[in-house]
């Protein structure tokens, strides 16, 4: 059998359409690769194009032989896993071949990477419903977050629900995507460059504010920096306002506008984590 490797645009759809070529030609992928991610390699390689026609037939026939392997399929998609497309062609190929019987044993070595993948994307999505921060930005509220795992498609209900009447953004500095909300309406869209505007006086003091919110509830007799590191993870500490250094609470009308804010003498100030990785595909399913 000639090894090939199949090359696709990154996007559910695009993955979609290799299973299907994959079918169509009788052959199967020694690996599945977004564009932007391959790399020189001995093996032939075949660019797939999308085509939506191809990725709703595939889709819609994993549906039929089972609904939560269909789930499982697109929340996978959103995982950080490595070779995460290998890993769920090999699920799509068992569940045409079987049905969706084997989803029940959780050992299976084709199941499980996916399933443990995908409760370690419900578990960052669900930490950042309470982690992530947003500021008033001329009357829009703007967030930004550094995810290992593509959590925005999981997020979007969250927030859309919680700032029903609000015009909202919310920027995902891993994968370079944000989710965009106003009038009802949310989209997902790649956002390749992007730098959060500094804040006026009001959303300055307000920033200073919930700092010293945070300062001031610490009991000193409970300082436990290893449990604090346990329930609130240091790596999502880069983008929440409690742990940002001075220049956060500047406003950009006067430098002098608000003072800096401090915590109490017994708190060490916290570390800020390194810089994210390199990012992940950027369409979304």
């Amino acid at each position: 059998m000639t090894e090939i490797v199949y090359c696709y645009d990154g996007s559910f759809e695009g993955f979609l359409s290799c299973i299907f070529d994959s079918y169509a030609n009788k052959e199967v992928p020694t690996a599945i690769c977004c564009d932007e991610d391959l790399v020189p390699m001995l093996f032939a390689s075949r660019s797939i194009p999308t085509d939506r026609e191809h990725a709703g037939r595939v889709y819609r026939k994993v549906v039929k032989c089972s609904p939560p392997a269909a789930e499982l399929l697109r929340k996978g998609f959103l995982t950080c896993l490595p070779e995460k497309e290998l890993h769920l062609y090999r699920l799509v190929q068992k569940v045409l071949r079987e049905g969706g019987s084997f989803l029940a044993n959780r050992s299976d070595p084709v199941l499980y990477p996916v399933t443990k993948a995908v409760r370690h994307l419900e578990g960052e999505a669900h930490l950042l419903k309470g982690f992530t921060r947003f500021s008033d930005l001329g009357g829009v509220l703007g967030g930004e977050i550094e995810p290992k795992n593509r959590v925005l498609p999981i997020l979007r209900g969250h927030f859309c629900a919680r700032y029903l009447n609000e015009k909202f953004f919310l920027y995902d500095r891993t994968h370079h995507e944000a989710l965009f909300y106003a009038a009802g309406k949310a989209v997902i869209r790649p956002l390749a460059d992007f730098q959060m505007a500094p804040p006026d006086e009001a959303e300055a003091a307000y920033r200073l504010l919930w700092k010293r919110f945070y300062d001031t509830i610490a009991i000193k007799e409970r300082y436990n920096p290893k449990c604090r590191m346990t329930n609130m993870p240091k790596r999502y500490w880069n983008t929440m306002t409690e742990f940002q250094d001075e220049s956060y609470f500047r406003a950009q009308s006067s430098h002098e506008a608000v003072s800096a804010p401090g915590a109490p003498a017994w708190i060490p100030a916290p570390e800020i984590p390194p810089a994210p990785g390199l990012s992940a595909p950027e369409s979304i399913p």
